[in-house]
């Protein structure tokens, strides 16, 4: 197969998501919900001049689809739109906060189950089909999971409520198909920025002390655009042309590119039940996606094109 540049825009997209950790870390001082305010507002302030200077029609032609719409599909729109801003929220605060305060490798962990998780999340709530040999890594996966459980359930924890906000985000995002992906993840960022701004105080958030801090706003707005906006705008572009199940192997860079950082830059240590247990993942990960080719996807393989959120 010939490498397009759609291929190597999806690539390093995962790529550049991969590497998410080291910016956060440089963050590790601050509290989880100061980092998560000021990564909302540039972001929300980067997509608004993004929208406002060069995609007022995308916004105008997705108010008018919503416009035109059954009363009971604006109503699933809006809804699903409503529960997927408050669940990247979520999301992005839980995951900030494993990686500075759990370990590289518990993120890394959350984000290469999501995938299983999801197509269990669409089999039991919106009755897709799985074939056997998926459920079969389903059920490594929960081997994995009891696994990691006995050397340290708390980690265990922290990873699955991380990967079951995104799988959840992604099965709300799927009743929003034929809908402009950018403007929607706009409307969320607005959203989000309203549920943060009064609840600042029990984030441990201080929004006036923040806009002072030179190296606070750099970092957040590293991760604003060089880690959402930018890999967000490259993973669009990548599924223009590929089909999902493409992308979808693809997506596996971004938390095996984690886990290298994990060990070899962060230093963090594994013991040997952890070492089996993602090397039973890993085979949980190739067993799902046995069938899979690049021109044809059997089973639905849990993918957004608002991918950000799979890093947090």
């Amino acid at each position: 197969m010939k490498l397009s540049r759609h291929h190597l825009a999806a690539l390093a997209a995962f790529l550049v998501w991969g590497f998410f950790p080291i910016p956060l870390r440089m963050l590790q001082a601050y509290t989880s919900g100061q980092i998560l305010f000021f990564r909302i507002l540039l972001s929300l302030v980067l997509l608004l001049l993004i929208h406002g200077l060069g995609r007022r029609e995308a916004v105008r032609t997705t108010l008018r689809q919503w416009r035109a719409a059954s009363a009971a599909e604006r109503r699933s729109v809006g809804g699903s739109t409503l529960i997927g801003g408050l669940l990247l929220t979520a999301n992005w605060l839980l995951f900030i906060y494993v990686v500075n305060e759990v370990s590289v490798q518990a993120g890394s962990f959350a984000y290469l189950i999501c995938p299983i998780l999801t197509a269990l999340l669409g089999f039991a709530l919106l009755r897709e089909k799985l074939r056997a040999t998926q459920w079969a890594a389903i059920a490594l996966s929960a081997l994995s999971c009891a696994l990691l459980g006995v050397g340290d359930l708390r980690n265990l924890l922290m990873s699955l409520v991380v990967a079951l906000t995104y799988a959840f985000y992604l099965i709300t995002q799927r009743r929003l198909q034929g809908y402009d992906r950018l403007v929607l993840l706009m409307v969320q960022l607005v959203l989000a920025t309203l549920l943060v701004l009064p609840l600042a105080p029990l984030l441990g958030a201080t929004p006036l002390v923040g806009f002072t801090d030179v190296h606070l706003l750099t970092y957040t707005a590293v991760l604003s655009v060089g880690f959402t906006v930018l890999p967000l705008f490259l993973n669009l572009y990548a599924l223009n042309a590929l089909p999902s199940g493409t992308v979808g192997i693809l997506m596996y860079v971004n938390p095996i590119v984690s886990f290298a950082l994990a060990f070899l830059y962060f230093g963090e240590e594994a013991t040997l039940t952890q070492a089996v247990a993602y090397g039973v993942i890993l085979l949980s990960v190739a067993l799902y996606n046995v069938n899979l080719t690049f021109g044809k996807l059997p089973a639905p393989l849990p993918t957004s094109s608002q991918g950000e959120g799979a890093r947090g």
